[in-house]
């Protein structure tokens, strides 16, 4: 083998192993119950606020604890407990991303996404004909 095929090979290696690590962890949405199953490893988990949208904050108690009710896309309906301050409009949302891992009943989450509403859904007009 020439040296340049060596190179080349070792380059092709090199790239694979930097594309493996970057993709290696990059998770899908899972469901409370897949959470419960695993409560060590951390998920993303995609859902809606419940019961009213009601979040649980109060600052001067707490300013590092805030906690809601969220049903993820099995329809089942857990507590979940962000230590961090309230995210702003999260009452607005349409969807919530929340990674974390299972504690007990609970989810205990570390970073919260949110899908807020368009600014541009009540602009939309139905298009179509007459006959």
């Amino acid at each position: 083998m020439k040296k340049s095929h060596i190179v080349i090979l070792v380059l092709v290696v090199a790239a694979v192993a930097i594309i493996i690590s970057i993709f290696g962890d990059m998770s899908t949405y899972e469901t409370f119950s897949s959470a419960a199953q695993s409560p060590d490893k951390q998920f993303h988990i995609i859902g809606v606020l419940e019961g009213d949208r009601k979040i649980n904050y109060d600052p001067q108690i707490d300013p590092n604890h805030c906690s809601f009710m969220v049903k993820d896309k099995s329809g089942i309906v857990k507590k979940v407990i962000f230590n961090g301050a309230k995210p702003t409009d999260i009452e607005k949302s349409e969807q919530i991303v929340m990674k974390g891992k299972m504690d007990g009943n609970e989810f205990r989450c570390t970073q919260i996404q949110m899908k807020c509403p368009s600014k541009y859904k009540n602009d939309q007009v139905a298009v179509g004909n007459a006959s």
